[in-house]
């Protein structure tokens, strides 16, 4: 692609985003959403390939669909309420209608069906850039009417998203797909806390962020798109694929990883407002998705594809991929857990 159009691209998703951090106005909020929708559209389809124009056209029509929801239930509010600002949403109807538009974009279940399917079709670059920076705009005004959503739906749709999300990674054999599952269901514990402890939420949010972003460069490092790939993983890179065990246990949330935090804090929060079996069902649905992160620790440590033992070793290829932000996301994804004090002192 031109740098010139590349550069245009890039700077028009950031203006997008800061466009629905800024805005306080509905009608902003939404050309924000719209911009970031239109400058992510030819980064999909640059491959020219049938599934990334699949996977672009794919994206357009569900994007398309929640922000002309979202433009509908605003209109709506405004019409019966006369308030245009987005933290006065006080119709009812127009707030269950924004949250379901909301919920499509950022692809909580059971709205989920287009994720892994756009995923699968995208390189990884443009993969890490839909799973993760395309989610701030709708979290933003996610942040801004949490006060007026109906508690129940959010329950129920954290708790679909977490199970679905589990479920679904199970039998999948494409790491794409498995990425876009974990997404699913990482959502679904950052949207479940949201009406008891918003900041809890963006906490979540950063620190899923990291991680996704992390396991996104360490596959595009090593060029693998299947589980089959990672097993050649230890012959070109054995400390990344040491490193990588780690920041898939911390993406399962075990302790004493840096995912640990978030899952820990929600479920210390949901048990202080009496929600034991809520909670209870967050952290069984949870083991759904260690499994699938357990199956690619398998795979890259302990299996070793068959090689012939008259080739030179793989491991002498210097890769052209910069390393630096994949260690720094790296040594994130592992270290901040002894730093949730001192986060939990900023956010309350």
């Amino acid at each position: 692609m031109n740098p010139y159009v590349l550069t245009i691209l890039i700077s028009s998703l950031g203006i997008g985003t800061t466009l629905t951090f800024m805005s306080s106005h509905w009608l902003l909020a939404w050309m924000g959403l719209e911009i970031n929708t239109m400058a992510i559209i030819p980064l999909m389809a640059q491959q020219h390939h049938p599934r990334a124009v699949e996977a672009a056209t794919k994206y357009f029509l569900t994007q398309a669909t929640a922000a002309a929801m979202i433009l509908f239930a605003s209109t709506t509010n405004a019409w019966i309420t006369g308030e245009w600002n987005i933290q006065q949403l006080s119709h009812p109807p127009s707030t269950t209608l924004i949250t379901f538009a909301l919920a499509l974009k950022i692809g909580l279940a059971p709205m989920h069906f287009w994720m892994p399917e756009v995923l699968q079709g995208l390189d990884l670059t443009t993969g890490l850039i839909t799973a993760t920076w395309q989610k701030l705009a709708p979290f933003a005004i996610i942040y801004q009417i949490s006060s007026t959503t109906n508690p129940t739906l959010l329950t129920i749709l954290g708790i679909l998203s977490t199970l679905i999300g589990g479920w679904g990674g199970l039998n999948q054999t494409q790491l794409r797909k498995i990425l876009a599952y974990s997404s699913i269901a990482h959502m679904g514990w950052m949207i479940i806390i949201l009406q008891f402890m918003p900041k809890l939420t963006l906490l979540n949010l950063a620190i899923y962020i990291i991680m996704t972003s992390a396991m996104f460069m360490m596959f595009k490092y090593n060029n693998a798109t299947k589980i089959s790939y990672l097993t050649l993983t230890w012959s070109k890179s054995p400390v990344l694929a040491a490193l990588t065990m780690p920041m898939l246990l911390s993406l399962g949330g075990l302790p004493p990883l840096t995912g640990f935090a978030p899952k820990w804090l929600i479920l210390q929060e949901l048990t202080k407002q009496n929600l034991a079996i809520t909670a209870s069902i967050m952290a069984l649905a949870t083991l759904l998705s260690l499994f699938f992160y357990l199956r690619l620790c398998y795979t890259m440590t302990l299996t070793l594809a068959p090689n012939t033992t008259n080739t030179p070793s793989i491991r002498r290829i210097k890769s052209p991929q910069t390393t630096m932000p994949l260690a720094m996301v790296t040594t994130l994804t592992i270290l901040l857990l002894p730093m949730t004090p001192t986060i939990l002192s900023l956010i309350t």
